[in-house]
């Protein structure tokens, strides 16, 4: 064991000062055992090591344990947790938990049997919880982390330290709200460069960025979806050939029987490989009124970075402003297609999404249009980048 605290202490050593993810203050640290899932890339390790050194420093009660060590192909997650709680251990973290067979009969033992025991890990999107894990489903808190926020990002970006809104708040009161970033930085010349490359952190690194993002785009369908949905893969090529055919055309009003014969395969397994590139963060898909529906209506990709880096670019302005509208609203809010609008945001909020030729639309009360070009907004215009304040 004493080797994992080595490692423990060098990745906090080498944390350096990461962005304080709004998630942080939002999970309640004091239940038992909490999950943190988040597709590939959005910086679940880097917020796991966040949470330890800013709450526990090099004190051994705390441990991060990465399970993807060989180590834990003979040692088993109880025995480990029991032992590293008898040595005074008092939170465990353990990343990537889905890899390990049996990983959620084992923290549920361990949950059971170690009351004095805290266990956070963190997994694939695609892994099942709650209501589709019967071990987990009563016992565990899970949040999700996604990626990078455009507030976030500008954050980081101009070593502001900017607070998140909520979505009634930038309604009622976005003219104050966005003359006072504005004072401070101007967001629209770091708006498109998040759109391009700001969702996922590693833009920080020192790697060509789109081809980091079709790496990882890659894994999320070669590892955590094949392997956690048991596909077999010799059709990881239809899979990919879905994603990208829906790049191409996003939004996408689907057509399963056509999207079958693209792909080559049947309608059932079209709507099968859609459900996996939804959980595994690739796409959204909306609809109408609720997702009882059988099909979707609208098909997007999940966010703009994933969107301009498959395409290779060649997508409007106008779509990379929806993609990021829904991409930033749909984290904490309902977002459905609407007959009238681009989008109906819980159930009643009719949003236009803007680009330069919407300028100067009249909207009416309960609508509005969210504009891309808008520094600081007026009445029912509200600046687009604004939307990226939500967390």
């Amino acid at each position: 064991m004493q080797s994992f605290f080595e490692t423990h202490r060098y990745l906090l050593e080498h944390l350096g000062s990461p962005v304080r993810r709004e998630l942080m203050n939002e999970i309640d640290w004091n239940h038992r055992l909490i999950g943190i899932k988040g597709a590939r890339g959005v910086g679940k390790t880097t917020f796991l090591l966040d949470f330890a050194k800013a709450n526990f420093g090099y004190d051994k009660s705390c441990l991060y344990v990465n399970l993807n060590n060989l180590y834990f192909t003979e040692r088993t997650i109880i025995s480990f947790a029991d032992e590293f709680r008898k040595k005074g251990g008092k939170t465990l973290i353990l990343d990537q938990v889905y890899k390990y067979p049996e990983w959620s009969k084992e923290l549920r033992y361990c949950y059971d049997n170690f009351q004095d025991l805290k266990i956070v890990f963190s997994g694939s999107a695609v892994m099942r919880l709650m209501d589709q894990n019967p071990d987990l489903k009563d016992c565990v808190a899970v949040y999700r982390l996604d990626g990078f926020s455009f507030r976030e990002h500008l954050n980081l970006a101009t070593k502001n330290k900017f607070e998140a809104y909520t979505l009634d708040d930038i309604l009622k009161n976005h003219e104050q709200i966005s003359a006072e970033i504005s004072s401070r930085v101007r967001p629209l010349a770091y708006f498109n460069d998040y759109l391009e490359h700001g969702y996922y952190p590693f833009f920080l690194e020192k790697r060509n960025y789109h081809e980091n993002v079709v790496k990882n785009i890659n894994l999320i369908l070669e590892i955590d979806i094949s392997y956690l949905e048991q596909i077999e893969l010799k059709y990881l090529p239809k899979l990919r050939k879905l994603l990208y055919s829906i790049a191409k055309s996003a939004p996408l009003h689907p057509n399963v029987s056509r999207l079958s014969q693209e792909i080559e395969t049947s309608r059932a397994t079209v709507m099968n490989y859609l459900n996996y590139l939804k959980n595994g963060r690739l796409i959204n898909m909306l609809y109408e009124d609720s997702e009882s529906a059988k099909k979707p209506s609208k098909i997007y990709i999940q966010n703009p970075n994933v969107y301009y880096s498959v395409t290779h670019g060649e997508v409007s302005q106008l779509n990379m402003n929806r993609t990021f509208f829904l991409n930033q609203v749909g984290y904490r809010h309902q977002v459905n297609v609407s007959k009238k609008s681009d989008f109906k945001v819980n159930n009643q909020l009719e949003f236009y999404i803007g680009d330069d030729k919407m300028s100067g639309k009249v909207v009416n009360d309960n609508e509005y249009l969210a504009h891309h070009m808008l520094e600081v907004g007026d009445k029912n215009q509200i600046p687009l980048w604004l939307f990226g304040f939500l967390y």
